[in-house]
């Protein structure tokens, strides 16, 4: 049974939304407050967080920061905030949706079992074949630092398996959304610091990029291995 930690310091929101998973198969635990939020994700290692932004004692983008420092479990934020910088700046920590509230508790639940589906999915073993930026088994990229190395998040996998799969083929926004988070799961928001996230651990200069470039009016492809040197 997946275990989800729900974060939140309206105790009876959190109490609906807990209702909601249970029903759905999840071993569900609360927290309703950022200390506590971070002691049980410790201590009871959830599979799945939804985590308020506004909360006591610590507030939900420094818990989501904390977390993805060390661990990349998925995360999904629950907030009334909806301005587009709370959004980019909560998927820059590293959350992986960003649900604003009132939301649907049947989409909610949906959206965190297809992210749970995603996560859980076991990458190819195959060698990369196309481009520079070798791969090893564990899921691990060569860093933008020659001989140093950096593990990616499942969405950063699924971006990297989406692109490479298409070497120096321009691939929609919206293919790509599709292929990382399924149908209506993700924002070309989302996408985009994704993308800005992939790049910082790989390219030598992210600000120009020679892996992972930008098609105009499109979306992004994978350069091929002559326009890498």
């Amino acid at each position: 049974m997946m275990k989800a930690l729900i974060v939140d310091d309206d105790h009876a929101l959190a109490d609906v939304v807990a209702f909601a998973l249970h029903r759905a198969g999840f071993q569900v635990i609360q927290a309703h407050d950022g200390y506590l939020a971070l002691q049980l994700w410790v201590e009871e290692k959830p599979e799945l967080i939804i985590l308020d932004i506004n909360l006591p004692k610590i507030d939900g983008f420094t818990v989501c920061q904390r977390i993805r420092a060390v661990d990349d479990t998925p995360i999904i934020l629950l907030t009334v905030r909806d301005s587009e910088e709370d959004i980019l700046h909560g998927l820059e920590l590293g959350a992986d949706l960003y649900l604003t509230k009132p939301f649907s508790l049947r989409q909610l639940v949906a959206r965190a079992q297809a992210l749970l589906r995603r996560a859980s999915r076991s990458p190819d073993p195959s060698p990369l074949t196309q481009g520079e930026v070798p791969r090893a088994p564990d899921y691990r990229l060569e860093s933008n630092h020659p001989g140093q190395w950096v593990s990616l998040t499942p969405l950063e996998r699924r971006l990297w398996d989406c692109l490479r799969t298409y070497p120096g083929q321009a691939l929609e926004c919206d293919a790509i959304i599709e292929h990382i988070w399924g149908y209506k799961g993700g924002e070309r928001a989302a996408l985009r610091q994704l993308v800005r996230r992939l790049r910082s651990k790989i390219e030598p200069n992210p600000t120009n990029p020679i892996f992972i470039k930008t098609v105009p009016g499109v979306g992004y492809r994978l350069a091929t291995t002559g326009e890498q040197r």
